[in-house]
């Protein structure tokens, strides 16, 4: 038998790591709970009589991504958290992450159709209102669930890029809301190609407003995935008219979803059925705007583009909007390892990082001459005053090339 002298170092085990996020994961699901919940305050402001306030809830879409996120980015600030080497596969296969973003489809569907019921009520009196919904609440209500699913759009983005079967067939059913299917094709066959490239249409550029850069993003997307899936179909012998085009095949997702809305609700939802979706796909096009803004891979000797590292993608470590958004910020690790789940993706060195969340970013996008001096500096920062290195609109390099003493 041994026994430990007095004096001794104590033999302690290491610290085993913990997920100090695992249960605040759950919180993904307040933005497509968060109609079910404006309904419950609406009637309760209604209750106590505060009848002028009660329709801001039927806001309470843009009031999460524009008022609170940012503050509570700014009140708890950066994570500083990543997962060690031995932990990773272990936290990869833990199935209790994969059905925290389950959860979010059954609760997306579930409140567009109320929203749907909502929207088309003459007679909604058991909620304290006076007939149906008035034109500005129907106008909140429609950027309240247009924020479901534009959220809705990345929990897709972290189905889409998964190799299960079924995985990829949620992705698609969560992107039928905002007629947005062809996101799955692009996203993963074109952007990951070709990000922080000129040839990438979600990639903005130096210079380039996001009121620019968002009918650029829309259509060079949608022309992009169109090609992408024509040319997979070719290769296979087939035209591109077919149902195993899976462009086609998620739109037609969308067309039923839709058309189902329209024949129990009637035709008078497909207002709101559109204004949402725009809004929704709206933010997914502002987030990506923030993603790599001016980055560019530079060309090597044989004349291709140089492998995609850290330093191409725009990084947040702030937690609030991280718990939201699957990590989404943690953009540079994603990039890297696409198949990676959300909850192993790490901050990683070499990476430039925003000033703030993508919550507070967003609205800093909206004002192009705010934007750019808050983000123009940085990118020129970022490579060492080289304009040279930047990913400039094209219309504006002479103008750049000019202010920053380039011949």
């Amino acid at each position: 038998m041994t026994t430990s002298r007095i004096g001794d170092p104590a033999r302690t085990a290491p610290p085993q790591w913990r997920d100090r996020k695992r249960h605040l994961w759950l919180f993904g699901l307040v933005p497509p709970t968060a109609v079910l919940l404006a309904t419950g305050l609406v009637w309760l402001f209604n209750q106590l009589g505060w009848h002028h306030a009660a329709p801001v809830w039927w806001w309470i879409g843009p009031l999460l991504v524009y008022v609170l996120l940012p503050i509570l980015d700014r009140f708890f600030g950066p994570d500083g958290q990543n997962p060690p080497d031995e932990v990773m596969e272990q936290l990869e296969n833990d199935r209790y992450y994969r059905w925290c973003v389950y959860a979010y489809i059954p609760f997306q569907l579930l409140s567009l159709v109320f929203a749907c019921y909502l929207w088309s009520a003459a007679d909604l009196s058991w909620l304290g209102v006076d007939g149906g919904l008035s034109l500005v609440s129907k106008i909140g209500l429609a950027f309240s669930i247009g924020t479901m699913g534009g959220v809705g759009i990345n929990t897709a983005h972290e189905l889409g890029h998964k190799k299960d079967e079924l995985e990829r067939w949620l992705s698609k059913i969560t992107l039928a809301q905002t007629f947005y299917g062809h996101f799955y094709i692009e996203h993963n066959r074109g952007h990951h190609v070709r990000v922080a490239t000129p040839e990438d249409p979600a990639s903005s550029r130096f210079g380039e407003s996001f009121w620019t850069f968002l009918p650029r993003s829309v259509w060079g997307s949608l022309r992009s995935s169109w090609s992408l899936e024509k040319t997979r179909l070719q290769r296979m012998g087939k035209r591109p008219w077919t149902i195993h085009n899976d462009v086609l095949n998620a739109w037609l997702m969308s067309v039923v979803l839709w058309g189902a809305l329209a024949a129990i609700f009637g035709p008078g939802v497909l207002p709101f059925l559109v204004l949402q979706a725009v809004y929704g796909f709206s933010l997914l096009e502002t987030v990506n705007y923030l993603e790599h803004y001016g980055l560019l891979r530079q060309r090597t000797a044989a004349g291709r583009y140089e492998r995609c590292t850290p330093e191409h993608s725009w990084n947040s470590d702030h937690i609030v909007t991280n718990i939201f958004l699957y990590h989404l910020q943690r953009h540079s690790d994603h990039h890297a390892n696409p198949t990676r789940r959300y909850q192993t993706l790490r901050s990683m060195d070499g990476a430039p990082n925003l000033p703030s969340g993508y919550a507070s970013m967003i609205t800093v996008a909206y004002f192009p001459p705010v934007w750019r001096r808050v983000m123009d500096k940085r990118v020129l920062a970022h490579y060492g005053g080289d304009i040279t290195r930047v990913n400039i609109q094209p219309r504006k390099r002479d103008r750049v090339f000019a202010k920053y003493g380039v011949a």
